[in-house]
């Protein structure tokens, strides 16, 4: 979580969203750097908006906007399974490498998925709340210049982001039948992500 206090933007870090990258490229502007524990460098909207938010309006009295990337859902999916299949993730108990993509994906639908699924959701971690709280500004991580130009004029700077933390390259895909059950039972995934403009 990166916290913008003079321009009122808090940048949410849903995971594996590419946020790392920018988490390096603004550490210096920023006036606050959550980058540990990742409870709370990828503070969901209900938790910003439980302990950041009361914060920053009873202390500051600052109403701040907040600002989260979205990736393709199963791109999403892709991106976790690469990642739990790092070399040494070999023999743990998250490691994805006796797994196929299906069987990943197929283990995520499950309503108790097992522990190598368990990545939650990002439609979860963009919930908006009651009280109004929500994300103001959301970004497909699939158009990175979008967000890259808002966040150029906003903060009124340059910025140059490398990639960081990626998962190892390999090319992937879901069978029809698999890919129509996700979409089944994670439709608000889905829904979301086609509903940013």
């Amino acid at each position: 979580m990166l916290v913008f206090y003079k321009e009122r933007l808090v940048f949410l870090s849903v995971p594996k969203t590419g946020t790392t990258a920018y988490q390096t490229a603004l550490r210096d502007r920023a006036d606050i750097v959550i980058s540990d524990p990742p409870e709370l460098k990828h503070a969901p909207v209900y938790r910003y908006n439980r302990f950041f938010r009361p914060m920053f309006e009873k202390v500051c009295h600052a109403d701040m906007d907040t600002l989260a990337v979205m990736r393709e859902p199963v791109s999403w999916l892709g991106s976790w399974y690469r990642y739990r299949r790092r070399p040494f993730m070999q023999g743990k108990e998250n490691s994805t490498h006796d797994l196929s993509f299906d069987d990943f994906v197929e283990a995520y639908v499950k309503g108790e998925p097992p522990g190598f699924a368990r990545v939650g959701s990002q439609a979860k971690f963009l919930e908006p709340r009651p009280n109004g709280t929500r994300v103001t500004h959301l970004f497909r991580y699939e158009e990175p210049d979008r967000l890259h130009a808002f966040l150029e004029d906003r903060l009124a700077m340059k910025i140059d982001t490398a990639r960081e933390n990626v998962s190892p390259e390999m090319p992937l895909s879901l069978s029809k039948g698999i890919e129509a059950k996700l979409r089944r039972k994670c439709a608000e995934e889905f829904d979301l992500y086609d509903s940013i403009g």
